[in-house]
């Protein structure tokens, strides 16, 4: 039975070392600015997205640089966007990075569209979204639909209330998966870390 007790301990300090290198390498990665052990969040948690910015415009900078968004250096204007909507932009971010990976694939690449919105009236379309001349636009575009359409009309808030509209499972979404992706970055984001947990395979 010793022997067995002592063969437990080993495999259980070796699974240690290891979660500790990986920790420690995530911090690397993220040019030490790991929270360690930031938690988890699950579908429904969310808070509004109604309030002022809780990131700064030069972390959005950071984001986009890490990520090598086609709109990197526009954080200020990503920022300034949500402040004249009274809109955290740490919001926008997450919507940015779960549609597209902040503009680097699918349809808002060419479209400079943050957050891959359904052609309408109005709008010049491309591939059934609406198009903008820039990032710029495409920003505070999405800023106007979240306040003018979600916040005002409908009176939603809060991640977990705004995704199933947003984007519907009739549309073939995994609507839980969305809000819990939205709700890591931003809790990610606002502990400082640069990159998302999702991309360790932790979600």
């Amino acid at each position: 039975m010793e022997g067995g007790g002592q063969m437990r301990r080993v495999l259980v300090g070796v699974c240690l070392v290891l979660l500790g290198v990986f920790v420690v390498a995530s911090w690397l990665a993220d040019g030490g600015q790991l929270p360690l052990f930031a938690p988890l969040v699950s579908a429904g948690t969310s808070s509004t997205v109604i309030g002022a910015p809780s990131v700064s415009a030069s972390f959005i900078d950071r984001v986009l640089a890490a990520y090598q968004s086609p709109a990197v250096g526009l954080g200020q204007a990503l920022y300034d966007e949500g402040v004249a909507a009274g809109i955290d932009p740490v919001y926008a971010l997450a919507f940015f990075w779960h549609e597209s990976t902040f503009g680097r694939y699918g349809w808002a690449r060419v479209n400079h569209s943050l957050g891959n919105i359904r052609c309408s009236a109005g709008y010049a379309c491309r591939g059934g979204y609406r198009s903008y001349a820039t990032w710029q636009a495409g920003f505070a575009d999405w800023y106007r639909l979240i306040r003018d359409l979600y916040v005002n009309q409908l009176g939603l808030q809060t991640v977990a209330q705004i995704v199933p509209v947003y984007a519907p499972s009739a549309d073939h979404n995994d609507v839980q998966a969305y809000i819990r992706a939205v709700e890591q970055a931003v809790t990610d984001w606002r502990a400082g870390r640069v990159t998302v947990l999702a991309a360790y395979g932790l979600l």
